[in-house]
């Protein structure tokens, strides 16, 4: 009678696949309308046998019905596990649907109703109209059978039907049990079948993500996790945080700790950074989780609760405060061999230029010699050594001494401070090396030396706090330039720390009446730094009241422009948590309210990716303003901030920037170039660079400033040749113009940083986490570039010297069990976004197999090139502890 129930059954496979072949797929309608002999044989079979059932399920007789029924239930069923054109069954009882709907009405409650309640749940996949949810409705009244018999399509039609239904009922507020149980049928039936997104998207529709927990196991968890924290991007708040809460714990109930730790960090959620440790026993695994920590720049202290033994603690300790990131550093840099120290001359090439920018007389000019030191610093950062600052006293080329004071005052700062740039993470040699400028009679040089010592100490903690002990003492000074550098020195080597001996120091100067505003304004940075992202109420009061005691003319100056940025970094990335703060900016001056208004929102939502922010600051850069008024800058930039957290959102803000740059007033197009910059920061996507490189010729000198400082910015540490060429033509294209060749020279430093070893950006850990304390840094930078002539090309270029915040190794350095450098065979290729795709897909494209350490540009990924070694961090970055694998057989 009807094929075998088994849907992939020999017999009714092969019967079914000459059914099909037979019947050539022409325009349905045509087919209704063919006279019935152009049916096969089988075809008219079926189709009598059809109508025959529809007939008897009519019938009076129980036993008739039930037989009738049965067979026709058989037909379907063998008929629905493939999908690819509508099944023969469900066509043949198209004109019967009515009829048997009617029928069902009529009849009693019986197990042949709900029988065929189901039956007519499966018809109505194909004939219902929309939006009725027949299919659902006949299933809830139907028997409680296996779902999954019926097929894969008709579980995706339920589930379709079900969120619709859970959104009405939720409106009436009627109860929704029966739907639960129907929902929690059909997300076994997907896990099962290795359709875990759309067993996750049925359970968001209905908002019951706990269940998830009860279904994933080993096999299918990592997908589902996968796909949850992707997801949470796009997600409006509270739901992300909602979904990646479930996605830690499903990590966690794995023992797959190194992802429950990543997600820990991305929701900032110290007690579950806390459990991470405790649920491990696996000390090797500790040490990778510090290694982890370290990269991301918080400050973390280890308690006995987490590792009970005191001498594996303080080695754990000594991980996190980042003691040996000197040392991988400079393990990479021999690896590559760029050890040797390069000039700027070597930087900027000039002899690859035509005559006229470089054979014109040799003057040292003061403005010229403050870019080398720029250059020199940011080249040779973290080396070591270079051949302006750190050159043998008795050498015949004249003592280390020299170069310093061939700078002008204030240009003696950064040049003391570049010392401290260049001997970057190694504290003993660094502050051995910048004692003798403390000794030294020029308030400029000390402050620099100050500034050095906190630059060495950038993203390094130590126990004994030699930063603290050295700059505390200089904060009270009479010189403002001397306590600027103490205090920005602190500002950037106890960013993220949230030090309240520092903040006992920093607050009373934002009260001192006395005290000068570039003091005041640096003070309220370095606060904002030290608490970035901590919603410390003391520290946002006193810098609140800090600003609401300046008088007009004040407010007018380029430096106040620090203080709502240092309110705003307290609120970095908190979302909500900034609205009272906001609140209360809405009485400040109207000079600086709305500025403040826009650094406070651009801050709190940076890295969210929230749409609904994007529109409100788009909105802001529409207006057509007054010249004087300056909060367009802040919006541009928040654009930037905001969308910068995920591919999709990134393309389309630089697509919308393009937008604001054509229809903008002169103030938002000075901005527009270093939001470019930040989107793309040590990413030189090729369509931005040549936007800037349009814009660095434009004829408003602003804007042709911040072009060329953010192609320094998204070539940052790249080595990027184009980038490289096109600044070494700027060079001479403006080499009678000081201040824009001041920029250009800036952007080759930046674009050699580290000679290619370091990127300034954020993110890490394959883009999911968002260092706070880089991004600080970077803001601060672009809040300054807001105003180039009074803030970098006045007196204050030291400002720079935050990106240092920002400065990483682009490496991935492989250690093994006691934490030496091994080598080991990896391949490195472009990233591929695997995230719910079938199968095992390859994660990474177009790979070249190198030995590590090895480099990593943006938008690349390493995996291991040998079966010898087990990696303990499932995402190859920074440093990776190798175990040996003990299944592993030389061949």
């Amino acid at each position: 009678m009807a094929p075998a129930q088994d849907p992939n059954s020999v017999g009714g496979g092969a019967k079914r696949d000459e059914a099909t072949l037979k019947v050539p797929s022409k325009d349905p309608k045509k087919k209704d309308d063919k006279k019935e002999d152009d049916l096969s044989e089988e075809d008219l079979q079926l189709k009598q046998n059809l109508e025959l059932y529809v007939e008897r399920a009519q019938d009076p007789n129980p036993e008739l019905q039930k037989a009738a029924l049965e067979s026709m239930r058989q037909d379907i069923r063998a008929s629905t596990s493939s999908m690819t054109s509508v099944p023969k069954p469900l066509k043949f009882l198209r004109p019967h649907y009515g009829t048997l709907k009617e029928f069902h009405v009529k009849m009693a409650e019986s197990d042949l109703k709900k029988m065929l309640a189901d039956i007519l749940s499966v018809l109505a996949l194909t004939m219902s109209a929309e939006g009725e949810r027949e299919s659902l409705n006949y299933r809830l009244t139907g028997s409680e059978g296996d779902i999954g018999s019926w097929g894969h399509e008709y579980v995706r039609n339920l589930a379709g039907e079900i969120a619709e239904e859970y959104t009405m009922r939720q409106g009436e507020e009627s109860s929704i049990d029966d739907l639960m149980k129907l929902v929690q049928q059909i997300v076994a039936f997907h896990m099962k079948h290795n359709a875990e997104t759309e067993a996750v998207d049925l359970l968001m529709d209905v908002e019951d993500l706990d269940l998830l927990l009860e279904h994933v196991d080993s096999t299918n968890f990592r997908r589902t996790c996968n796909y949850l924290t992707s997801a949470a991007k796009y997600l409006p708040g509270p739901d992300d945080m909602l979904v990646l809460d479930i996605a830690y714990m499903i990590y966690i109930k794995f023992s797959e700790y190194p992802n429950a730790l990543q997600i820990a960090l991305f929701l900032g959620n110290m007690q579950y950074v806390k459990q991470v440790f405790t649920s491990c026993t696996d000390l090797l695994k500790k040490k990778q989780f510090c290694y982890m920590i370290s990269r991301h720049g918080i400050t973390f202290e280890l308690d006995s609760e987490m590792v009970a033994n005191d001498d594996d603690k303080e080695m754990l300790q000594d991980i996190v405060n980042n003691t040996k990131l000197s040392e991988g550093y400079l393990t990479l840099a021999r690896d590559i061999e760029v050890m040797e120290a390069k000039t700027p001359e070597d930087i900027y090439k000039a002899h690859l230029l035509d005559g006229r920018a470089s054979s014109g007389p040799s003057v040292d000019s003061a403005r010229q010699n403050l870019a080398a030191t720029f250059v020199n610093a940011f080249v040779n950062a973290g080396f070591g050594q270079d051949k302006l600052m750190t050159v043998p006293s008795d050498s015949t080329s004249g003592s280390a001494g020299n170069w310093l004071f061939k700078n002008k005052e204030h240009g003696k700062t950064s040049a003391a401070a570049s010392l401290g740039m260049i001997l970057l993470w190694d504290v003993d040699s660094g502050l051995a090396q910048l004692d003798k400028y403390f000794h030294s009679n020029e308030n400029p040089i000390i402050a620099g030396a100050l500034l050095g010592v906190g630059i060495v100490n950038c993203g390094i903690k130590n126990d004994c706090d030699p930063a603290l002990a050295l700059l505390a003492e200089y904060i009270g000074k009479e010189d403002s330039s001397v306590r600027i550098g103490a205090i920005m020195g602190l500002g950037i080597a106890y960013a993220g720390s949230q030090n309240d001996q520092i903040r006992s120091s920093l607050s009373p100067i934002l009260a001192d009446a006395k005290a000068p505003l570039d003091v005041i304004a640096f003070a309220a940075l370095s606060l904002g730094m030290i608490y970035v992202g901590s919603c410390n109420e003391e520290v946002a009061q006193s810098i609140i009241f800090a600003l609401m005691d300046r008088s007009e003319a004040e407010l007018g100056e380029a430096l106040t422009r620090f203080l709502p940025l240092g309110l705003g970094l307290l609120y970095l990335g908190k979302q909500e948590s900034v609205e009272a703060t906001a609140e209360v900016s809405k009485t400040f001056n109207e000079k600086i309210r709305k500025y403040c208004d826009m650094t406070l929102l651009s801050c709190a939502y940076a890295g969210t990716g929230n749409v609904l922010k994007v529109q409100d600051l788009l909105a802001q850069c529409g207006e057509h303003l007054e010249k004087g008024d300056i909060h367009q800058g802040p919006a541009v930039l928040g654009l930037a901030m905001v969308a910068m957290s995920e591919e999709l959102g990134l393309d389309m803000e630089i697509r919308s920037l393009e937008r604001v740059l054509q229809y903008g007033e002169q103030n938002i197009r000075r901005a527009v170039p270093l939001a470019l910059g930040l989107l793309c920061i040590s990413n030189p996507k090729v369509t931005v660079m040549d936007t800037l490189s349009r814009l660095s010729h434009d004829t408003d000198s602003e804007v042709a400033m911040a072009a060329i400082i953010s192609l320094g910015l998204i070539g940052a540490g790249t080595n990027n040749a184009r980038i490289a060429g096109m600044l070494r033509n700027l060079s001479s294209y403006y080499y009678k113009d000081a201040s824009l060749l001041f920029c250009v020279r800036i952007a080759q430093g930046l674009v050699h940083m580290g000679k290619g070893l370091l990127t300034l950006s954020p993110f890490h850990s394959e883009r999911l986490l968002l260092s706070p304390t880089a991004l600080a840094g970077i803001v601060t930078l672009l809040h300054a570039c807001l105003d180039m002539k009074s803030i970098i090309l006045g007196k204050y270029h030291y400002v720079l010297y935050f990106l240092v915040l920002a400065m990483q190794p682009r490496m991935m350095l492989t250690v093994d069990e006691n934490l030496k450098p091994i080598s080991v065979p990896v391949r490195v290729g472009q990233a591929v976004d695997v995230v719910g795709q079938a199968g095992r897909p390859k994660t990474i494209t177009g790979f070249q197999t190198h030995s590590t350490p090895v480099l990593l540009a943006a938008g690349e990924r390493a995996e291991l090139a040998t079966e010898k070694y087990i990696p303990l961090s499932p995402i190859l970055e920074g440093f990776v502890i190798l175990k040996e694998n003990p299944d592993y057989r030389e061949e």
